[in-house]
């Protein structure tokens, strides 16, 4: 790489900073910052990694439900030319230390309230050695970590210094890599292709460097459409982070956060009613269908929520239905935008509205100029031949999988001499350009937002004692998409009570990968030469529920 410029998310923010200092920035309960007070406190937090001897590309993880420390963190390393890591706050013990072990973070930012997990296995840790503590009201603190608030305090703000485009912007995901790993882009790239998309369907100009970003948000300003966005789906998920966060931050808008800990429809559009809010972002059915309800029994109640300043409505990650469209549709006077993507990158979108809503059809996506559907062995798919194929993209592609060479290299492919992205999902390819997305070719489950690899879970099963042989398969639920469905047999075919193995594998995974349901039978399905037939199995788990 050689992208020696200015893109770089910290230059951006800066630019934005020094266009509208006095605008709101970060809003999360009674807490309102502005450009200058948030640019502030993150040079403050990046002093404080500047002075522990972090150097350039160490990674800071940051491990917290969606409040304004989370950004400040993730501000400041990009301020300090670090790399912050995404960590999942449902994982237990061993899923933890490998991601800060796996991603070599050398620092942690994180809520008090996951002190107890983080001292279980801190001797576990080979590279983490400085803990900053936000005090969350849980009482709870780890043993030599910073207090947050208090450092940021009595520290002097980090100058402002120069970065280059080929520093390392990193999210990590599960997908179907196994446990989680990195997904490395640079943020030239990454720049480019996020911000500059967001522009053009803004009808805004690129423009050459971060300076010039400066009249736009200004103008942006001045004009009352600078966009105040809450995404309701964690930060520490691309959706949120990307949609949520990266795109209106960069276009001088505020974030307005609200406590995730438990996905409330009415708290939610209490939330945009009081702060007048232009875009959520939102992962599918599992958040439509709960805000649709709430909207249909407030106006029957004749307490409507005020919906009238919103404009858009954003999804990723998972399907999001025809019908959920409808529903909203119904109440809000807004543009949807469904992507198709993933942590590996953007390949196309769904754009419906009020007037186009009977039209649609779910999982048909216009794909992106830069997205093609080839078949396994590279052929370009006819569009209108029912042919199957990879939806492979070539814009926002990764650098590749962190501390994984053989992994980047079956995910990043060159074809015809074009690099892409093939994280797996195939479709077919309609006359018109457009794709019907068919499902990751992989058997990972997408429940809720929440990316399900089967083996880990069924090996976590295996492991209760009276069980022989497991295999685990999505089955369809109205709430999240997909759940999680169990096929075991046991040892000599004896009957278990699945309460027991539920309070096993709860104890081993997070809750969210634990099965939903659980089938015994007495033969999982596998083929002679002992492969899982997940297709047998699902026509298993759906008979049985």
């Amino acid at each position: 790489m050689n992208n020696n410029t200015e893109w770089h998310l910290a230059n951006v923010w800066e630019s934005v900073c020094d266009a509208t200092p006095d605008s709101p920035a970060v809003r999360y309960n009674d807490i309102s910052l502005s450009w200058r007070a948030y640019d502030d406190r993150a040079a403050r937090l990046a002093q404080i990694f500047v002075a522990a001897k972090l150097k350039t590309g160490a990674k800071i993880a940051i491990y917290s439900h969606n409040r304004n420390e989370y950004l400040e963190a993730q501000y400041a390393a990009f301020k300090a030319r670090l790399v912050p890591i995404n960590v999942n706050y449902r994982y237990l013990e061993s899923e933890l230390a490998h991601v800060l072990n796996n991603s070599d973070s050398e620092a942690i930012v994180f809520e008090a309230g996951f002190a107890p997990r983080l001292r279980l296995i801190r001797d576990q840790l080979k590279t983490t050695t400085l803990f900053i503590e936000i005090d969350d009201g849980s009482n709870e603190h780890l043993e030599g970590a910073l207090p947050y608030e208090e450092v940021i305090a009595a520290t002097t703000p980090m100058q402002r210094i120069t970065r280059s485009g080929d520093d390392i912007y990193m999210l990590y995901t599960g997908g179907t890599t196994g446990l989680p790993k990195g997904v490395m882009y640079d943020h030239h790239t990454f720049i480019s292709a996020l911000i500059g998309k967001s522009m053009q369907l803004r009808k805004l100009d690129f423009p050459d460097s971060p300076s010039g970003l400066i009249p736009i948000i200004k103008k942006l300003a001045e004009t009352g459409r600078s966009p105040r966005s809450l995404p309701a789906c964690p930060l520490m998920h691309g959706t949120g982070m990307w949609v949520g966060v990266v795109i209106p931050h960069s276009l001088g808008g505020e974030v307005v956060l609200v406590d995730n800990r438990k996905f409330d429809a009415d708290s939610l559009l209490k939330t945009i009613e009081d702060t007048q809010t232009h875009e959520i972002v939102i992962v599918g059915d599992v958040f439509a269908k709960p805000i649709a309800n709430a909207l249909t029994q407030a106006k029957a109640n004749q307490r409507p929520y005020d919906m009238s300043k919103m404009q858009m409505v954003n999804s990723s990650g998972v399907m999001f239905s025809a019908e959920a469209k409808k529903a909203l549709l119904e109440h809000l006077d807004v543009i949807i935008f469904d992507s198709m993507g993933s942590t590996e990158g953007s390949m196309g979108t769904s754009i419906s509205s009020r007037r186009t809503i009977d039209h649609d059809k779910t999982g048909k996506f216009q794909l992106a100029p830069t997205t093609h559907v080839f078949t396994d062995d590279g052929r370009a798919v006819t569009p209108g031949s029912g042919e199957v194929g990879l939806i492979c993209n070539s814009g926002m592609v990764p650098i590749g999988y962190y501390k994984d060479a053989s992994k980047s290299a079956a995910t990043f492919k060159v074809i015809n001499g074009v690099r892409y992205s093939v994280p797996g999902d195939y479709a077919t390819l309609n006359e018109d350009g457009t794709i019907n997305l068919l499902g990751r070719g992989s058997n990972c489950i997408n429940s809720g937002g929440e990316k399900i690899y089967p083996e880990e879970v069924e090996e976590a099963i295996k492991t209760y004692s009276a069980v022989f042989d497991c295999l685990v398969v999505g089955v369809p639920d109205d709430r999240f998409g997909d759940a999680v469905a169990a096929v075991f047999s046991t040892e000599g075919n004896i009957a278990v009570t699945t309460s027991a193995i539920k309070a096993h594998v709860r104890s081993a995974l997070a809750d969210y990968k634990a099965p939903r349901h659980y089938i015994q039978v007495e033969y999982v399905p596998r083929a002679v030469n002992g492969k899982a037939d997940y297709k047998q199995t699902k026509i298993l788990a759906l008979a049985a529920i």
